[in-house]
């Protein structure tokens, strides 16, 4: 009996870990997808030689590289997940109630400036994509962080 009451306590320590683990995935699985989409974008128009872009919906909480399909090509975020904040090109528009937002790559290598806030319950995650290179990057606190730029 001892040996069953200390299993059962030693359990009981772990399902707060295996539950935080858990909790973070659908953010964690959006941020990956939305890597993804924007990495296959900017190889498609280095390789091809011409623009592509990636249409986000922002109200439907998905995205993809227009003219295209396949795996890691789209990216459709849990239902949790929400685009808190979306601007293209420093626009100064509040974009996340648009029915669709473009962002184009381009062959050199470059793309639009993008910002994006994406949340889940209350944890935000930055994205942003750096514009002369074109890659994405992680802004763990995005609002407090771009204030300061």
């Amino acid at each position: 009996m001892i040996v069953v009451a200390i299993m059962g306590i030693i359990l009981t320590m772990g399902v707060p870990l295996v539950y935080k683990i858990w909790h973070k995935a659908p953010m964690q699985q959006a941020i990956k997808d939305t890597f993804e989409v924007f990495s296959h974008a900017r190889a498609r128009a280095i390789l091809n030689g011409q623009m592509t872009e990636v249409v986000i919906h922002p109200r439907n909480r998905n995205l993809g590289v227009s003219g295209a399909s396949g795996a890691g090509l789209s990216a459709q975020y849990e239902d949790r997940v929400v685009i808190d904040l979306l601007d293209v090109n420093m626009s100064g528009q509040e974009l996340r109630d648009a029915d669709w937002v473009k962002v184009r790559f381009y062959p050199n290598g470059t793309c639009d400036e993008m910002k994006m806030v994406l949340r889940f319950e209350a944890e935000q995650i930055g994205v942003e994509l750096e514009l002369t290179t074109g890659l994405a990057n992680v802004v763990p606190d995005p609002l407090r962080t771009w204030a300061r730029r």
